[in-house]
């Protein structure tokens, strides 16, 4: 078998740049729309394939693992930018407020992620065009990761001063720890990458 590491798995997804993911979501044989109710994991499916990964497996054999990460695009007067706020990992509050930055699970999950920006074009669009891939060890200043850890810092202090129930989206310039879901009765918090982040690193990753 194959190993496809994170670093391969980014070459290949570059190969399909410019390419309609719907199109190559039909050759794969993946449902979008077709039964009249979108497939909500399509597009995570498709990429998971032209990244040379078999369906649902995002971590290879000999334990290198990373996730694959649609974010989507749309035009906003006429600049193109990301659609909404990207999950990150769930919020352990004991972890958090034993684990600094470089050594906690939020930090080891942004640097797994590989980021596939995908063109939105409207609910039940028919298309939608991989615009980039990359990854934040593509980034080569550390200034944006610094500033990442200052808000995580700056939440991890409010979690051990204040208590988990104080941790809102409005904290963090970069990253939020928000509610995970709708729900007004949610007590569970995530992390969340702002739109303004995601857009940061494609415009600076190499």
């Amino acid at each position: 078998m194959k190993i496809v590491t994170r670093a391969t798995a980014i070459k290949n997804l570059k190969k399909y740049i410019g390419k309609d993911l719907r199109k190559l979501a039909l050759k794969y044989g993946i449902t979008t729309y077709e039964t009249g109710k979108q497939n909500k994991g399509w597009k995570g499916l498709t990429l998971e394939r032209l990244a040379g990964l078999k369906t649902n497996v995002s971590k290879a054999p000999n334990g290198l693992s990373y996730e694959l990460k649609s974010v989507s695009f749309h035009y906003v007067k006429d600049k193109l930018v990301p659609k909404e706020t990207m999950a990150i990992t769930m919020i352990n509050p004991e972890e958090l407020k034993a684990q600094e930055f470089l050594k906690s699970h939020c930090w080891a999950k942004l640097k797994s992620i590989v980021f596939c920006a995908v063109m939105w074009h409207g609910k039940n669009s028919e298309n939608g065009e991989l615009l980039k891939v990359t990854s934040l060890d593509s980034v080569e200043d550390d200034e944006l990761i610094k500033e990442i850890e200052k808000d995580y810092e700056f939440i991890r202090n409010k979690l051990v001063v204040k208590g988990f129930k104080a941790l809102t989206g409005a904290d963090g310039k970069w990253i939020q720890a928000r509610t995970k879901g709708t729900g007004h009765g949610s007590t569970s918090r995530a992390f969340y990458a702002r739109t303004g982040l995601v857009k940061k690193i494609f415009e600076i990753a190499l």
